[in-house]
């Protein structure tokens, strides 16, 4: 693979998947039951972390907690849907920074789902049938459902981020809070994937909630390299205080 040849990068990164959502768990119940639709009491952007994603939230605030000073995060960047702003506030608030100067950004929002939205996989496969067999024959990083957006739609807009980061945090220590997609196609711009890189990647396992995908300098191979450090970190603290959740970030089956 190719590797990233530019130099004006933030000091660190931290790409943060949000804790376990009310969404999660309510698509947990429609799958296991065999329902068409996931029952969910507001629309995707307004869902809230669970009790459990409130205690995920916290102890990953507390494993942030523990850095140095001069190691610690200093600029936070949240999805706009609400789940991932109140896992954002939570390493904030930990960090003593107000929840205003956390920079809300709508291009980190969830992989938008279209007409397949709040259907799980065999409620799409019953009631789209057409649409099941286009996204087996397409594949996930190229399918678009009518009103929705495929993984190469998330990428485009992350690319403009990714230029943000380069222009404005050169030398900074940054925060994202944001999705399971998202996560996966930092990775993919990041590290320079292709599309079998990064689907083996996402069939390996989910992205679990509050798990941190660290990028920076100082490498052991290549310590004047922005590059990977981990991948999917579940600190001990989460791992300590709170259930590890792997559930799928979807509101919809396919992802």
């Amino acid at each position: 693979m190719p590797k990233l040849q530019h130099t004006d990068w933030p000091d660190r990164l931290w790409v943060v998947r949000h804790g376990q959502s009310a969404g999660n768990v309510a698509r947990d119940a429609a799958e296991l039951s065999g329902a068409a639709l996931i029952d969910l009491e507001h629309r995707d952007a307004d869902t809230p972390l669970s009790e459990l994603g409130e205690r995920q939230a916290g102890a990953l605030a507390t494993w942030f907690g523990h850095f140095h000073e001069q190691e610690r995060p200093k600029h936070f960047l949240s999805s706009p849907f609400v789940r991932a702003r109140q896992t954002c506030v939570a390493i904030a608030s930990q960090l003593q920074v107000d929840a205003d100067d956390i920079h809300v950004d709508e291009r980190l929002r969830e992989k938008e789902f279209g007409i397949l939205d709040r259907y799980t996989v065999q409620g799409i496969r019953a009631k789209f049938p057409e649409l099941a067999e286009q996204r087996a024959l397409v594949g996930k990083f190229y399918f678009r459902p009518p009103g929705g957006e495929s993984w190469c739609d998330v990428i485009l807009r992350l690319r403009s981020v990714v230029e943000v980061l380069r222009r404005d945090h050169v030398g900074d220590r940054v925060v994202i809070v944001a999705h399971q997609v998202i996560v996966n196609c930092f990775r993919y711009l990041l590290e320079c994937l292709d599309e079998r890189a990064i689907l083996d990647i996402d069939k390996l396992a989910d992205v679990p909630n509050c798990s941190v995908t660290e990028y920076g300098f100082g490498g052991e191979h290549e310590p004047d390299r922005f590059s990977l450090r981990r991948a999917n970190y579940v600190p001990p603290e989460l791992a300590a205080t709170a259930e590890v959740t792997v559930a799928a970030d979807t509101p919809a089956g396919p992802k």
